[in-house]
């Protein structure tokens, strides 16, 4: 009994100590961190394989002595009944049926990208050294075997010849195509923006019935010169293109189907079966950068995401400029300034209850006020030359951030808040005693010592700016944007444009491509880097609060 006693009492002390609560606590940190440790390991396995060069695969079906060729990208096991009834011959006694997923490609011969290869017709499977993938600016991937070199229609290299011959030839053409891209995207691009300022500088100018005979006569001749100019570069550009085409290969599928294919179509070819190890790691190497580094292609399936990496990061940053000064002011004066009454404390409830209004309320808030409303007068007001085409009318990188900058405003407040309520109160009356003005006290003192906690606020509005697409959708993201918001063309900044965001990228890539398949492991890839973004922003972020809390320790005591 007495034993009985001390074990009762024994176990009430361990209770009323906390200790499970901690385990309790501890226990549950641990299985979060387990859960986004393998969801971030998932999203990065799915997304980083993709850019491996897998080995091309050749099946001999039975039947009709049919060839398939392509990558295998996943594989599944299906009931032998489903496939009974979806009219399959399975033998009898059979329970599952497992089938690959094969990426055939070819998609301008055969008119698909990807295609079901049950194993039960699969007589035979090898991997030919020879085989070739050639990746493509238009149709996707091409898999087959290389023929032939033709040089303005005329065979140059056949048989074991052609492999030899062709990366000079494919590096000439790249480097042109490099020198087309710059004279259309740079030198071309620029004249058309001069081009526009002179139509809207005449324009304006009529709106003001400023616009001498003198004035109209020079803008003709500028416009004149950029023409030719622009002129000149076309045909430099034709000249160009016409050279890049100059030379293609002829490549044979594996039915036996020849295809030519212009090199200035051509990105890259490689024999993925017959790369070693260390070839392979510099192909991965090569593709991964492209991705980071290039502009996307193919309705997004292809090339990089560079434009939604560059709108993502310029976005928070903006957003962060906006909310950051306003929060802190909303704050100071309410904790600071204001008499703590009923309606300071109905406005606290206000701020608490905006934090959770569904985003998408913001962006339609946004899409009303600052696009139709603000916008539309701005456009009245300082760009009616341009009018009816909108300038500050329609979405745009400044109505996005200014959207999520009031849709984290909210956090902003209340971590300041907490900050400034922190700070003891000796501090200001010892500052005050000093003969310090309030203003001097707030900023020399109070608001330093609430640096730590202003810092949380914005992490916690990167991280969720960041991440967000619904308000996004309505006030300025794109599928794909020509130009980014920073470029050489003179103010340099230009917040009306539309942009790609990473996030709007994974919504379009998920949901509204016709080719799933092919987009599924761009879609975990472009997660992953998402969530690099966001954490190389929000370390940043706290490596500032970090430093800020060390020189600020008397806060803690």
């Amino acid at each position: 009994m007495n034993d009985e006693a001390t074990r009762k009492f024994t176990l009430r002390n361990w209770l009323a100590s906390g200790a499970p609560w901690i385990w309790i606590t501890a226990a549950g940190v641990g299985i979060n961190i387990l859960m986004v440790a393998g969801l971030v390991g998932l999203i990065a396995f799915r997304g980083l394989a993709h850019f491996w060069p897998a080995d091309v695969v050749q099946f001999s079906l039975s039947g009709q002595a049919r060839t398939v060729l392509g990558e295998i990208k996943d594989e599944e096991r299906i009931p032998a009944q489903q496939m009974r009834e979806s009219g399959v011959n399975v033998a009898a006694g059979t329970e599952w049926v497992k089938r690959d997923l094969v990426k055939v490609g070819n998609r301008d011969v055969s008119g698909h990208d990807f295609r079901w290869v049950l194993e039960q017709e699969v007589t035979t499977r090898n991997k030919p050294r020879d085989v070739v993938v050639i990746e493509r600016r238009e149709w996707g991937n091409f898999y087959g075997f290389l023929r032939e070199i033709h040089e303005n229609h005329r065979v140059v290299a056949d048989a074991g010849r052609v492999w030899a011959a062709l990366p000079l030839r494919l590096q000439r053409a790249l480097d042109l195509q490099a020198r087309i891209h710059h004279i259309e995207k740079r030198d071309i691009g620029l004249i058309n923006y001069q081009l526009e300022r002179l139509r809207l500088q005449q324009r304006k100018l009529e709106l003001q019935h400023r616009l001498t005979e003198t004035v109209r006569q020079s803008i003709a001749e500028q416009s004149q010169a950029l023409n030719a100019r622009f002129k000149d570069l076309q045909k430099k550009a034709t000249a160009l293109k016409a050279q890049s085409s100059r030379d293609s290969v002829v490549a044979e599928t594996a039915t036996g189907q020849r295809v030519e294919i212009s090199m200035s179509k051509i990105v890259r070819v490689f024999r993925p079966n017959a790369m070693s190890v260390v070839g392979k790691a510099r192909h991965y190497v090569a593709k991964l950068w492209e991705f980071i580094a290039e502009e996307p292609r193919e309705a997004n399936t292809e090339g990089g995401i560079f434009p939604a990496i560059y709108g993502t990061v310029l976005m928070v940053l903006l957003m962060s400029a906006m909310v950051t000064p306003f929060g802190i002011l909303a704050a100071v004066y309410m904790h600071e300034y204001a008499s703590q009454g009923f309606i300071i404390r109905g406005i606290r409830v206000a701020v608490n209850n905006l934090a959770g209004v569904p985003s998408i309320v913001y962006g339609v808030f946004g899409l009303g006020f600052f696009i139709y409303g603000i916008g539309a007068h701005v456009d009245r007001w300082f760009f009616p030359e341009a009018l009816p085409a909108p300038t500050f009318g329609t979405g745009g990188l400044l109505w996005a951030s200014l959207t999520l900058a009031l849709l984290t405003l909210p956090v902003v407040i209340v971590a300041t808040e907490e900050g400034l309520s922190r700070v003891p109160k000796f501090i200001r009356e010892g500052s005050l005693a000093l003969g310090a003005t309030q203003a001097e006290t707030l900023w020399r003192s109070v608001l330093p010592m609430a640096s730590p906690a202003i810092m949380t606020g914005i992490i916690l509005a990167v991280a969720r700016a960041a991440g967000e697409v619904a308000p996004l959708m309505l006030v300025g993201v794109v599928k794909l944007a020509p130009a980014l918001p920073v470029d050489l063309n003179f103010p340099f900044f230009h917040p009306e444009r539309k942009f790609m965001h990473m996030g709007f990228h994974i919504f379009d890539l998920g949901f509204q491509s016709p080719n799933v398949e092919a987009t599924q492991p761009l879609v975990y890839a472009t997660a992953l880097l998402l969530v690099l973004v966001i954490i190389a922003l929000n370390l940043t972020a706290i490596s500032i609060r970090n430093r800020l809390r060390e020189r600020y320790k008397t806060l803690d005591h």
